[in-house]
C-alpha cells in the first residue's frame, strides 16, 4: 500500500524495532556483513584480488560454513553462474573442484 505523499521513513526507528523484535539480518549481524568481513580477511591474506569473487566451496545455502577454509577465489562468471532448479535453488551444490559435498538437510 502506498504511503502518503509527504511521508518520510524513520530508518533509525525501524532498525531499533527490528532489533527489539530479535530479527536477524540487520546491521553488523546481517549475512552480507558477515560475508564482507570474510572477504576483507581473505584480501588481507592475499587469497583474493580486486575483481575476483570470494566463492564458497560448499555453498552457504547448502549449509557450508562462512570460513576461510571454505573459501576460494573465482572469477565472477564462474561464481555467479549455476544451474538452477525450477524453484530457483541450485541444481548441484557439490563442489566440482574438490569433491566436497554439503551436509544433508535435517528432515522436519
Amino acid at each position: 500500500m502506498p504511503s502518503s505523499k509527504d511521508y518520510k521513513r524513520n530508518y533509525k526507528r525501524e532498525y531499533q524495532t527490528a532489533k527489539a523484535r530479535g530479527e536477524d539480518g540487520t546491521g553488523h549481524t546481517s549475512g552480507s556483513a558477515e560475508r564482507d568481513r570474510l572477504r576483507r580477511q581473505a584480501l588481507k591474506r592475499g587469497m583474493v584480488k580486486k575483481g575476483e569473487d570470494l566463492a564458497h566451496k560448499v555453498a552457504l545455502s547448502g549449509h557450508g560454513p562462512n570460513t576461510l577454509a571454505n573459501a576460494r577465489a573465482e572469477t565472477p562468471h564462474d561464481n555467479r553462474s549455476y544451474a538452477r532448479n525450477k524453484d530457483g535453488s541450485m541444481k548441484n551444490i557439490v563442489d566440482t573442484h574438490k569433491g566436497i559435498t554439503p551436509k544433508p538437510k535435517a528432515k522436519k
